[in-house]
């Protein structure tokens, strides 16, 4: 009679967990963990690297996005409604050594390519902002931007 009882228990006990809904709704409809999570409706031009960047601070997020919602791929779609878990915001790491060595600034209108340069550091010099090696490759008409070589004078747009 008890094993009978026991039986019955467990079977009532997996019947509730699998009505369940899968975002943590119980079958009164009482949310799970709710309260620490927020929604987010996607619109158009969105990534999810520009909403963990609006809503944390830090686009490195878009992981914790990615996970909360379960999302198979990096695609998302316009009305698409995300869940936002509660996080901190992530920093950059790197697995290189960082430099300690002081680094010049360019503040001429042109510059000549030295062994070790890219755009991205020539513009981080130039400007205090490395995205702007796109300007860089613009004005020099640079064919394949990933190809600078030692003694190239390059104009910098300003």
């Amino acid at each position: 009679m008890v094993l009978g009882a026991l039986v019955i228990v467990v079977v009532g006990v997996l019947i509730v967990n699998y009505f369940k809904d899968k975002k943590g709704e119980t079958l009164n409809g009482a949310s799970v963990g709710s309260e620490s999570q927020k929604e987010h409706i996607v619109v158009k031009g969105e990534t999810l690297w520009s909403i963990a960047e609006d809503k944390y601070g830090s686009g490195y997020n878009w992981v914790d996005v990615k996970k909360a919602n379960e999302l198979k791929s990096d695609t998302i779609e316009v009305g698409q409604k995300l869940t936002l878990p509660e996080v901190s915001a992530k920093k950059p790491t790197s697995t290189k050594p960082t430099l300690t060595a002081k680094v010049e600034t360019v503040s001429g209108d042109t510059y000549t390519v030295v062994k070790g340069d890219t755009l991205w550091s020539i513009s981080l010099r130039a400007y205090g902002d490395g995205y702007k090696w796109v300007s860089v490759a613009k004005a020099n008409n640079l064919v394949n931007p990933n190809v600078i070589h030692v003694g190239n004078v390059l104009t910098l747009p300003r």
